[in-house]
């Protein structure tokens, strides 16, 4: 079987450590207590599969075999598959930066996810999406000042996730600025995180360290 060969790219994966370690710490991570739904692995405990696996986590991961990981090292060929889909997602993908990390923070908005909020606020900063729209975005409003294209994505990946659909009107205004590639592209990066919502809040691992408050509050029903 072909070893993954981790390029420049996948060393910075989840490059997105030091931030994802935040995030964790943050988001106080119990699965090493023992009520935890999925206790953390201990990588002597862990079968050749789980191990062969846990050394390429821990090869770009300062958060250890952690958070997610912890998850996806109980199914390990899924985990694989994953962690290589997302090195994709996160620093190969067609779709901008800027772009491609608010696509993220709505998932994480719409998951309330405390880990992906707290990993992905600074990179999309970073990456030069502006601070009015993600603040406006973590409240759970719909962003008052976004450039055209960070409108087509939010309007996008809000009909896809609350609807279940994209409207004509909306897939029109999105092909005239996004290539096929980027249009798959830019479906598959929010399916994708919220594949990785779903493995966290199963393993019930975002509640709020003690004396802190969650960077995100939940939504209000409609």
């Amino acid at each position: 079987m072909k070893r993954i060969i981790l390029s420049t790219s996948a060393i910075a994966f989840l490059g997105l450590s030091l931030a994802l370690a935040i995030a964790i710490r943050t988001a106080n991570v119990r699965a090493a207590d023992e009520g935890s739904r999925f206790p953390q692995l201990k990588v002597q405990d862990l079968t050749d599969q789980q191990r062969s696996f846990a050394e390429q986590i821990m090869k770009v991961s300062s958060v250890g075999i952690g958070g997610p990981y912890n998850s996806m090292l109980r199914s390990p060929v899924m985990g694989e598959r994953l962690f290589m889909l997302l090195d994709y997602l996160r620093f190969n993908t067609s779709i901008p930066r800027r772009l491609n990390e608010f696509a993220i923070l709505i998932q994480a908005r719409l998951w309330t996810s405390q880990v992906e909020w707290t990993a992905h606020y600074p990179l999309a900063l970073k990456a030069g999406l502006p601070q009015s729209v993600a603040d406006d975005l973590k409240v759970g409003k719909r962003p008052a000042s976004m450039q055209p294209d960070e409108a087509v994505v939010y309007d996008f990946c809000m009909d896809l996730s609350t609807k279940h659909r994209v409207s004509d009107a909306t897939f029109q205004r999105a092909r005239a600025i996004f290539s096929d590639q980027q249009l798959v592209d830019l479906t598959a990066v929010s399916g994708t995180y919220v594949t990785t919502a779903m493995l966290l809040k199963t393993a019930d691992e975002e509640g709020a360290a003690p004396g802190k408050t969650p960077a995100l509050q939940p939504l209000p029903d409609k």
